[in-house]
């Protein structure tokens, strides 16, 4: 009891809020694949826990088709944010560049796009709400960066404009 008393004080003062934290019990339904097969492309992939318990986003990306790309996302309940935030992942590429995106309503056809490279190794990566630009479809949109008060949505994207396969495992996201 101590200890999660202890655990709850730690959290709390670093004003932390879990987003999603994969382990071996993870209900990993909660997120969606969406490939560019939703346009005729031919890339797939797949989301599924490992052994230890991380989530493994993997497959292969075909520019057949005018194909490109391969997204993973989870929707939960609104979070309270303002633009100071900054979403903290724990995740281990494959030397990759992969795209963060936000949504402050998830019935938006819009999003809020960060890009990120991965090394092979874990690694901690922040990135400010306010360093989120608006864009769709690839381009990005004459509107201003990230300045909602709420998140509903989360997603990883890859798409590097090449044939490739991919991996990336996530260990935990989380808002700060």
């Amino acid at each position: 009891m101590t200890y999660l008393f202890l655990l709850l004080l730690i959290n709390i003062s670093n004003n932390t809020i879990k987003i999603f934290n994969f382990n071996k019990n993870s209900n990993i339904y909660s997120w969606r694949v969406v490939d560019d097969n939703v346009m005729g492309g031919k890339s797939s992939s797949n989301i599924s826990l490992n052994k230890d318990g991380f989530g493994v986003f993997n497959g292969t990306i075909s520019l057949e088709n005018n194909g490109g790309f391969s997204s993973v996302r989870h929707v939960f309940k609104a979070l309270k944010v303002n633009n100071q935030n900054k979403i903290f992942l724990k995740i281990k590429g494959d030397g990759k560049d992969y795209q963060l995106r936000i949504k402050d309503n998830s019935r938006n056809y819009y999003s809020y796009i960060k890009t990120f490279s991965t090394n092979g190794a874990w690694q901690e990566i922040e990135i400010s709400l306010k360093e989120m630009y608006p864009s769709f479809r690839g381009r990005k949109l004459n509107s201003p960066n990230f300045s909602h008060d709420s998140i509903e949505e989360i997603v990883f994207l890859i798409g590097n404009k090449k044939n490739e396969t991919f991996q990336l495992i996530i260990d935990k996201i989380e808002l700060k």
